[in-house]
């Protein structure tokens, strides 16, 4: 379906909105899961010690899940840290789970490692039904290794790539989506992630193929006032 036949609530329905920098607490996680009350967005992400109290405020809505990461941001975390870690979100009512790559075994070379890392905690989320997200963090890989990366997560069976955490200068660049779009095709989902502040980046990357953006609570915000506002002068034609 093309974006222009999207209403404004199915575009919320593809944003994972976030409070995943490590000044918040929890009067941006309040504000943030009233914005995902408001608009229904798909999921809210918020850092591993905030998952039960985000679960707390979410029970209320099962139209919501509850997301959060797993080896965040740094991805180096030994296997079997994330292992426990991802355990615990689990426990803490996690319902979608964000997995770093570990970038700098990627680069080293080290496949089977990270091949061996994701198949880990893909086993441990299954065991709830939880899907997986691999954030590649592709501010720091080369074309080569961006296809390297998405074939692994493809081969441990990863639901999706994201592409960043909004921790770095750039994320999800046009560019970047289009080379990680064709090269996996329909073999896994994509996300796009870090960088997307407005409703022409959102549109042409969902027509390149995007499942999910995760986007960050002001630049949610704006997009969806941009719905509203491109709706009510009818430059889009969405559907109600």
């Amino acid at each position: 379906m093309h974006i222009m036949e999207l209403s404004p609530k199915e575009i919320a329905r593809l944003i994972d909105i976030s409070t995943v920098q490590a000044q918040h607490g929890d009067a941006e996680i309040r504000e943030l899961v009233g914005y995902a009350k408001k608009y229904s967005f798909i999921a809210v992400h918020a850092l591993p010690c905030w998952t039960k109290f985000l679960s707390g405020l979410l029970s209320d809505r099962d139209d919501i899940l509850v997301g959060g990461p797993v080896g965040f941001p740094g991805g180096a975390h030994k296997t079997a840290t994330k292992a426990f870690e991802a355990r615990q979100l689990l426990a803490d009512g996690l319902q979608e789970m964000d997995l770093m790559l570990n970038i700098g075994k990627l680069r080293s070379g080290e496949y089977t490692y990270v091949e061996d890392e994701i198949k880990a905690i893909v086993e441990i989320a299954g065991e709830r039904s939880v899907p997986l997200k691999v954030i590649l963090e592709v501010y720091h890989l080369s074309d080569d290794d961006i296809k390297k990366a998405c074939e692994l997560c493809i081969n441990a069976g990863a639901q999706f790539v994201k592409t960043g955490t909004g921790w770095t200068p750039t994320g999800a660049t046009l560019d970047v989506i289009a080379l990680i779009t064709s090269f996996v095709g329909d073999a896994i989902n994509v996300k796009a992630s870090g960088g997307i502040r407005d409703l022409d980046t959102f549109t042409a990357m969902y027509n390149m193929g995007v499942a999910r953006f995760g986007i960050n609570v002001n630049a949610s915000m704006r997009i969806m006032q941009e719905c509203a506002e491109r709706l009510s002068s009818k430059e889009i034609p969405m559907t109600s």
